[in-house]
């Protein structure tokens, strides 16, 4: 009798705690195309906007920023969910302490960034003067300076990351999470040359978190709580 009403039990436990990672792990696979997507239909359709010239930052400006504040919030919402699922399918692995916080730091410097806008400038919102802003507003500070300490976590968790797979001998994904990195910073240091860089290292960054969080969700064993 035991053994008949322990064994529906467990096996309602797994089941209910199987999708749980799941769905969490989905949070950090959308995550970066949704902000990406997001930001690239407002790009396309908001008056003086130009991708050549201005950061999709500069989005959450305007009567319509608070489109891009929402996708901000939901990014780092759903990057922090991802984080919770990475730790548990890390769980027993030596990363699996390190990468998780160091997302989580990535999203909660969207959330940050949703709080502190960027400035306006080259042009944007309507009526910003045509050059760039000559210098940082407090709360444009405190953007620049969340989006600095987020992408540096998100690098170093791409480097913790390589080594979990190149211990298990994934090498391609290994080699990734080394370049990825370079990539990002590249991006940011020729930022001062076009914004364009910035906003390809940025989305080489999120896109590469969607990769390696579909990933470890791949690896999941059908009895991982």
């Amino acid at each position: 009798m035991t053994q008949a009403i322990g064994a529906p039990a467990t096996a309602t436990f797994v089941s209910t705690r199987r999708p749980k990672t799941r769905a969490l792990l989905a949070g950090g696979i959308v995550a970066g195309p949704l902000f990406l997507g997001a930001g690239a239909v407002q790009g396309l359709s908001r008056d003086g906007f130009d991708f050549t010239r201005n950061a999709i930052s500069q989005l959450s400006l305007g009567d319509l920023g608070w489109i891009q504040v929402v996708s901000f919030l939901l990014t780092g919402a759903l990057a922090i969910s991802g984080a919770a699922g990475i730790r548990r399918t890390l769980a027993g692995a030596a990363e699996g302490r390190w990468v998780p916080r160091l997302i989580r730091v990535f999203g909660a410097s969207f959330l940050l960034a949703a709080v502190f806008t960027a400035d306006p400038g080259a042009g944007f919102p309507a009526g910003a003067p045509e050059a760039p802003a000559a210098s940082l507003s407090w709360h444009g500070a405190l953007h620049m300076l969340s989006a600095m300490v987020g992408f540096l976590a998100l690098c170093a968790s791409f480097l913790v990351l390589a080594r979990y797979f190149a211990a298990r001998r994934q090498r391609g994904w290994a080699l990734g999470s080394r370049l990825v990195p370079l990539g990002i910073l590249v991006g940011f240091a020729a930022s001062s040359a076009t914004v364009l860089a910035f906003t390809a290292g940025a989305a080489l960054g999120l896109l590469w978190l969607t990769a390696i969080t579909a990933r470890l969700a791949t690896t999941l064993p059908a009895t991982h709580n």
